[in-house]
């Protein structure tokens, strides 16, 4: 490799990095936001002390200043993860495994950014569900549910970003043209509620093990032991609590979060057009 091929390798992978902070950040703050209400209310109807204990339809913007703080860190870890994996191997692996990398590029991204979004989620669905927790919540707590949410967003993720990477490129080919920043959305939009459908009992599972008792012991709160009980308590129907405020939830999410995003990509390179 040359001096200038190196410089350019490197100064394409500092842009990389550039717009999927901004962009990342930017749509993960404005979706969370607008669709905290939404959110709220998934996590009432899947609390263990049921909807109405949990608060109902009151104080539907409980928790909203954890999530002010951690949304924009982690949506742009995920994406520039995300992206730098992408920009990273796809030049070097052929067309027809591209979906195995945005698959791998997607399970890693998910595992950064919950080093942010764990403690976040942790402390916003406790306030939702209206737990008062007099003491200062430590790392074991806050990390609690890491692995549980890893195990849910990766399936998520998984699932997602092929979908939206196959979308964009299958309506890209049939209109023969780049697509525009409203259709990538709509992308978004379908890829994001058939993988929100599918992985509900994941998120139930989460959303009980970060409302859990302190007192409760880790091997009481694994994932099958967790959803073993909501079927007993609740039968199938347990099993997708909040099914319906969650696919609405992430479907106006992924239209907005990926509209946003495509949109911010364009609109940085167009301020800073050294980043093209």
């Amino acid at each position: 490799m040359t001096s200038s091929e190196g410089k350019a390798d490197e100064r394409s992978g500092r842009n990389v990095f550039v717009t999927s902070l901004i962009a990342g950040g930017a749509a993960g703050t404005f979706v969370d936001i607008t669709l905290f209400p939404l959110d709220t209310l998934k996590t009432r109807l899947q609390s263990a002390q049921g909807f109405l204990k949990a608060g109902g339809f009151t104080g539907l913007y409980k928790g909203i200043y954890p999530v002010l703080v951690g949304s924009a860190p982690t949506a742009a870890l995920f994406f520039v993860t995300y992206d730098e994996v992408k920009a990273a191997m796809q030049p070097h692996v052929p067309a027809h495994y591209h979906t195995a990398i945005h698959m791998g590029a997607a399970t890693l991204a998910e595992m950064v950014a919950c080093l942010v979004r764990v403690p976040v989620e942790v402390v916003k669905q406790r306030k939702q569900a209206l737990i008062l927790d007099k003491e200062f919540l430590g790392l074991k707590i806050l990390y609690r549910g890491y692995w549980t949410t890893v195990l849910r967003d990766t399936p998520f993720s998984i699932i997602q970003f092929p979908l939206w990477e196959y979308f964009k490129a299958f309506y890209s080919f049939h209109i023969e043209r780049e697509i525009y920043p409203v259709e990538s959305a709509i992308c978004g939009a379908v890829s994001g509620s058939i993988s929100a459908a599918v992985t509900t009992p994941l998120d139930v599972a989460k959303t009980r093990i970060m409302l859990a008792s302190r007192t409760l012991l880790s091997s009481e709160l694994t994932i099958p032991s967790v959803l073993h009980r909501v079927y007993g308590e609740k039968g199938f129907s347990g099993l997708f609590a909040g099914f319906a405020p969650r696919v609405t939830w992430i479907t106006l999410g992924g239209f907005i979060f990926f509209g946003v995003y495509e949109e911010t990509r364009v609109l940085t390179q167009t301020i800073f057009p050294q980043l093209k």
